[in-house]
């Protein structure tokens, strides 16, 4: 499907064989945004596979769950090795997108919950391109670089805050964490708020991977 300025590919395959020559074609700036590890696996590598070349500027920027992701760190770390610069949102990137050197933005549509195709966005018209480069920035200014995010000091932590911390990795509900640390819902719940707040977390699932960073996967077992 095409619109004026805008294509619309159906899968990363397709995106890859149709628009992989303007991924190879960076020069200046690439630009990625995303929340899903496997989002830009192949029509992105051309922008990290080797070291920026001179004066080329890499940017990922993720969402927290990218630690807790299989191959999330060692990601990471390769990235930053190639000269990548990376940021950690607050929050999981409500929109996923590329932007290369000012002049294309791709877009990733949301996944289906069916588990359908997913599409890509290719957008070439200069306004729109300009107004993704805007969002990203906005992103990469509220997010926190890669090493500030890694040396960010943890609250310290008593036991009962640490079993709320296990249910809130685990993804219990309010009812059943309270039942299982044998505590009212309304005592669990301040609990809960309580440890948001020590860990700048915006959100419950945002505490919850924090939760995961803090205890590890074996921190977690006795829940």
């Amino acid at each position: 499907m095409t619109t004026t300025g805008i294509v619309t590919l159906r899968g990363e395959a397709e995106l890859v064989r149709r628009a992989g020559a303007l991924f190879d074609g960076v020069r200046r700036e690439f630009l990625c945004v995303a929340g899903d590890l496997g989002t830009w696996s192949a029509a992105a590598a051309s922008g990290v596979r080797r070291s920026p070349a001179p004066g080329l500027v890499v940017r990922k920027l993720y969402g927290p769950g990218v630690f807790v992701a299989p191959g999330g760190p060692e990601l990471l770390d390769r990235l930053a090795a190639a000269g990548a610069e990376v940021r950690i949102s607050p929050a999981p990137p409500a929109h996923e997108a590329i932007v290369v050197d000012g002049r294309l933005a791709v877009l990733a549509a949301p996944r289906s919950a069916a588990g359908g195709v997913r599409t890509y966005s290719v957008v070439q018209e200069p306004g729109a391109v300009a107004g993704v480069r805007a969002l990203f920035e906005t992103a990469w200014e509220t997010a926190t670089d890669l090493a500030a995010y890694r040396r960010r000091p943890f609250p310290p932590l008593g036991g009962d805050d640490r079993a709320v911390l296990r249910s809130l990795a685990t993804g219990h509900t309010d009812e059943t964490a309270s039942r299982l640390l044998g505590v009212s819902l309304r005592t669990y719940r301040r609990r809960v708020a309580s440890l948001m707040t020590a860990l700048d977390a915006r959100s419950r699932f945002q505490a919850g991977l924090r939760a995961r960073e803090i205890l590890g996967d074996g921190g977690l077992s006795d829940v």
